[in-house]
C-alpha cells in the first residue's frame, strides 16, 4: 500500500487528525525562508504528541550538517529530507556522521515542454542518481520551478518518472520514491496508478491556508491514497 505523507505541518491540532486519519509520515519544515517554517520548539512539542505509527520527517534546504543534528536531536527525529541542492559527498558525509538517520533526497523534475532531450536528460537524472544511492534510503521527485524551493501546488510531467522507472527495473535496480508536487485528491489515483511509488507527498493540496491543513481534504486524500 502506497504511504502517505502530509507536509508542511506547523501546528499540534493538523498533526494529530493527519495522524489519526491514517497519514503514515508529517512534515516539519525547518527551512528558514519557508511560509511553512516551524520553530525547533513547536516543532518538538508535535513530534511528542504523535503516535508510533506516524513519523516525523524534518525537511532542510542546504542547511549545515551540524545545524541538522543539532535540531534533530533536540526534535528527536531521524527521518531526513534534503530539499535543496545538497551533493553526494554531503549526503556520505552526513551519513557518516549520523548512521541512524534516514535520508530521502528531492530531485526536482521538469516540465516535458522545458525539455530539449528527453532521452539526454532521463539519462542525466539517471546518472546522477545512481552516484547518491550509496549515502541515501529514499528518492522524493517534485517539481522544478526556478527560485521555488515546493508546496507550489503544480505538477510535473509524471511520464518523466515512468521512463526513468523503467531504466532502473532495465537495469536490476531497486529504488524506493515519494512523489511530490500539486497532488490533490483528483489526481493521486492517476500518479499511483501509473508509478507506483512507495509514498505520496502532499502540502498545499490539503490545506486551507499556507500554514493550516483542511480536515476534510486531508481524509479524502489519505482516504483516496489508502482505498488503490
Amino acid at each position: 500500500m502506497t504511504k502517505v505523507k502530509i507536509c508542511g505541518i506547523t501546528n499540534k491540532e493538523d498533526a494529530f487528525w493527519a495522524s489519526s486519519l491514517g497519514a503514515d509520515f508529517i512534515g516539519l519544515n525547518f527551512c528558514k525562508t519557508s511560509i511553512r517554517k516551524v520553530s525547533v520548539k513547536n516543532a518538538k512539542q508535535i513530534v511528542e504528541t504523535l503516535p508510533q505509527y506516524t513519523s516525523a520527517v524534518g525537511v532542510f534546504v542546504d542547511e549545515s550538517q551540524e545545524e541538522i543534528i543539532k535540531i534533530c536531536k533536540k526534535v528527536r527525529i531521524n527521518i531526513i529530507q534534503l530539499h535543496g541542492g545538497e551533493n553526494i559527498e554531503y549526503c556520505k558525509s552526513l551519513k557518516q556522521k549520523k548512521q541512524d538517520f534516514v535520508i530521502i533526497k528531492v530531485f526536482k523534475i521538469k516540465q516535458s515542454s522545458e525539455i530539449q532531450n528527453q532521452g539526454e536528460y532521463i539519462n542525466s537524472l539517471y546518472e546522477a542518481i545512481i552516484q547518491y544511492l550509496p549515502y541515501i534510503d529514499y528518492l522524493m521527485f517534485d517539481t522544478y520551478i526556478d527560485d521555488q524551493l515546493g508546496g507550489t501546488g503544480r505538477t510535473f510531467s509524471w511520464e518523466i518518472v515512468a521512463m526513468l522507472k523503467e531504466l532502473f527495473i532495465k537495469n536490476n535496480i531497486e529504488i524506493k520514491f515519494f512523489i511530490a508536487g500539486g497532488l490533490n485528491e483528483e489526481n493521486v489515483k492517476d500518479v499511483i496508478e501509473l508509478l507506483s511509488p512507495w509514498a505520496v507527498d502532499v502540502a498545499s493540496g490539503v490545506e486551507r491556508l499556507p500554514r493550516r491543513k483542511d480536515f476534510e481534504k486531508m481524509k479524502s486524500f489519505i482516504r483516496k491514497v489508502k482505498s488503490l
